[in-house]
This record gives C-alpha cells, sequence and structure tokens, in this order.
C-alpha cells in the first residue's frame, strides 16, 4: 500500500507525484469544452490528473464526436456484461463518474470487479436542485425547501454516499449538502472551476461594441434565459438604439432561430466555434438566468476575457463569495434593463468591473488554492480506503441494497437484450 512517505513532494503546485497509476472516467457525453461548461470541467480534470503523470482512460457509451474534444475514447454499452471485462482489464486505481446518472449505470460494476479502485462522483452541479428550482419556475411560484426532496435527490444523493469522493463545483451546494442535509465533509471536496494563467483586460471599452448572451440550447436555463431576454431586450434598445444584442449557443433549434429580429437588433448566431474571439469583442454579456444550480460558465470565462456582465442572483449564486461583482446582479426586470444601460455606457464603471473579476479569478478560481487541498484529500483516501469506507458505513448500506436492485434491473435489461437479437 502507498503511504504519504513514499510521496514526493515537489514544490511546483503544477507537477505533483501522484500515488496511484491508472485513472478511467466514465462520461455521459465526450467533452465538449466549446459548446458546454460541463466539457471545460472535464477537460479540467483531465489536465489534473495528466499533469501528474496519471495513465487516462476515457469509456463512454456516446457518440457525440463531431464537437467533442479530440481525446482517446474507449466505447462502451449500457446493460452490457462486456463493460465488466474492460473494466477488469483496465484495473483502474481512481474511478471518476461523470454525473450521477452514470455512477449509477456502472458504479456496482467497478465495486464488484475493481473493489479496490477509489470511486470519484463529479456532480458538475447538483441535478435535485437545478430539478427543484425548474419545478417552481414553471409552476411560477417561490422556490422552498420541500422541492429538493425530489426523486432527482434521492437518486443523487445515493450515488454521492456510495462514492468515496464527490467533487462539488459551488460552495453553495458544498453548504447545502453538508449543513441542510448532513452530508459528512470528508466524501465531499469543493472543487471549482481552475484559473491558471490571470491576466487583466487588454481590450479597451472603447474597442468593444454591442451586447453578447451565450449558452448550449440542450441545457433547458440557457433557453429560458434567451426568452427572458427577448422580453426585456426592446426596453434597453430604447435606451440605446445603435446597440445590438447577439445570441450565440450551440445546438440551437428552429425555435431560438424564430427569435432573430433585425430591425430590433435582436441577432441570434448560433453556434460559437471560439468563445475567447467572443468575449473579446463585446462590451456587456447579459445573463437573466431563472434557474439554475452549480457555477455558471459563461459568467467564469467573461471575467477571464474582460467582458463585464449583468446577471440575476441565480446566475451569481457562489460565484464570488463577497467580493463585489465583475457588474452587476439584479432580479428585476426594470433593474436589469437600467444596469444594462449604466455598465454600457459608463466607462469607469465598466472598468472597475473588470477590476473586480481579476480578484475574484485571483481569490476565487486560482489552481494554485485548490490544487494542494485536492490532492491531500485524495492521498489521504486512498492511503486509507478500507478505514474510510468503514466509517461512511452508509455507503455500504446503499451499496448493498443497490447490488439486489439497479445491479438486477441491469441484468434483466441485458438478458433481454440477448433474447431480441
Amino acid at each position: 500500500m502507498t503511504t504519504k512517505e513514499n510521496h514526493p513532494k515537489n514544490n511546483n503546485q503544477n507537477n505533483y507525484f501522484c500515488p496511484v497509476k491508472h485513472l478511467v472516467i466514465i462520461g455521459q457525453v465526450i467533452p465538449e469544452p466549446k459548446s458546454t461548461a460541463a466539457g471545460t470541467r472535464m477537460m479540467q480534470l483531465i489536465g489534473i490528473f495528466s499533469e501528474a503523470g496519471y495513465k487516462i482512460s476515457f469509456l463512454t457509451a456516446a457518440n457525440n464526436v463531431e464537437f467533442s474534444e479530440q481525446i482517446e475514447v474507449h466505447p462502451i454499452e449500457i446493460n452490457q456484461e462486456s463493460f465488466d471485462d474492460k473494466i477488469k482489464i483496465l484495473d483502474p486505481d481512481i474511478v471518476i463518474f461523470d454525473r450521477y446518472v452514470t455512477e449509477e449505470q456502472f458504479g456496482w460494476r467497478v465495486s464488484e470487479h475493481c473493489p479496490k479502485a477509489v470511486k470519484i462522483l463529479d456532480t458538475e452541479d447538483l441535478h435535485f436542485l437545478r430539478e427543484a428550482r425548474h419545478k417552481a419556475f414553471k409552476e411560477k411560484r417561490a422556490f422552498n425547501h420541500n422541492d429538493l426532496i425530489n426523486g432527482v435527490f434521492l437518486r443523487e444523493m445515493a450515488s454521492i454516499l456510495r462514492c468515496d469522493l464527490s467533487l462539488i463545483i459551488s460552495e453553495f451546494e458544498y453548504e447545502l449538502l453538508t449543513k441542510t442535509f448532513r452530508i459528512d465533509a470528508e466524501i465531499l471536496f469543493y472543487l471549482p472551476f481552475l484559473s491558471e494563467k490571470i491576466e487583466k483586460n487588454t481590450t479597451s471599452f472603447q474597442k468593444r461594441q454591442h451586447f453578447v448572451s451565450i449558452g448550449n440550447f440542450l441545457h433547458e436555463p440557457n433557453w429560458q434565459t434567451v426568452l427572458k431576454l427577448k422580453q426585456i431586450w426592446k426596453d434597453i434598445r430604447k435606451n440605446l438604439p445603435e446597440a445590438e444584442l447577439h445570441i450565440y449557443g450551440a445546438y440551437a433549434t428552429e425555435k431560438v432561430f424564430q427569435l432573430h429580429n433585425d430591425k430590433e437588433g435582436f441577432l441570434v448566431k448560433g453556434r460559437a466555434m471560439s468563445a475567447d474571439e467572443i468575449f473579446r469583442k463585446y462590451r456587456v454579456l447579459l445573463a437573466p438566468i431563472p434557474f439554475g444550480a452549480g457555477l455558471k460558465g459563461k459568467l467564469w470565462e467573461s471575467m477571464k476575457f474582460g467582458l463585464p456582465n449583468v446577471t440575476s442572483s441565480v446566475g451569481a449564486e457562489a460565484m464570488s463569495r463577497d467580493l463585489p461583482w465583475n457588474g452587476f446582479i439584479e432580479d428585476s426586470d426594470e433593474e436589469f434593463t437600467n444596469k444594462a444601460v449604466i455598465l454600457y455606457t459608463n466607462e469607469s464603471i465598466w472598468n472597475q468591473a473588470n477590476e473586480n473579476a481579476t480578484k475574484i479569478l485571483e481569490q476565487v478560481y486560482s489552481k494554485t488554492i485548490h490544487i494542494q487541498p485536492f490532492w491531500t484529500t485524495l492521498y489521504n483516501i486512498t492511503d486509507n480506503l478500507d478505514n474510510h469506507r468503514n466509517m461512511h458505513f452508509l455507503g455500504k448500506i446503499l451499496q448493498h441494497h443497490q447490488l439486489n436492485s439497479t445491479k438486477y434491473m441491469s441484468r434483466w435489461i441485458e438478458e433481454k437484450n440477448k433474447n431480441l437479437l
């Protein structure tokens, strides 16, 4: 067994000796960092382990290849015993499940065939929180605690408890789990988006023009955000008749393009092939996000490229701690409109917003803040895996029940599929 005494120490925080050799990632989709924040997140995790010298195998049943990252992919099938043979051959030391549904599908197989592998759940965001807020939004009422106790909650919580460690991207969600639902902090680790090279904005206020909104349209909150913008854009346009709002987003359908209106200056552009280029040329990002969870990749990226924003309280949730925001946070349509006009026209306020962004990136998202604690946590779990699991015995209990329900449901589907051949 590896011990911390065997781990060479290195003062360079980007170069860690890894206590294990092989990481297997089981992904719901192949990462698309140019399309989704989840894709960016996954590529950052791959980078962390790659820098530490891990061999990495990415397994997925998905085939989204057109816009996905060019990484080596091991194809797998759901509810097929062929996965058992593959995971035994790979013999991983660590397995990362991308979202709780992936852990549901493959977690029991990993436990059965690779019982010594450390199981990590990357929650992306808390899906039960997003589901609860979505329900309240659809019913046009305030979100409340009872909304959280939904079907997704039961599944996602069970997945968290079955894993040795869960990565939580938002401090709000970390506190929700530890304080409201009493999940032991020893099986959770707060790991937000990571900023490495933090540079101040180099594209001035005067060289930028127009408003922008960006977001993957497979994500329902992004579609609702554009619908909200369609409602309030006319009021912004009355104050700024020369300004335009450009809408970008992957997987835009016909209903999105039907919102395009040249006369109103409401222009739907579709997929953005280079987010860097987009963020560097516009003056203000608009993001009146009505519901959701986790961290908003568009707002984090807007900080990196000197693009101040106006967003909602849900959009800014857990993004900046107590630091001043890089723009404005408003939930009422009237105030959102007013602040959008102010940020677009007042150069000194715009410049201050960018100064705020630099401080947020340095104090909240800097990679050097989070990496050493992450490796320390992982070392402790790896070096004491049996004790860790015995201390957090609810995972064993849930694993037992899962092996008598989810497992046999999967086996039933497997046999049914065989009979169809």
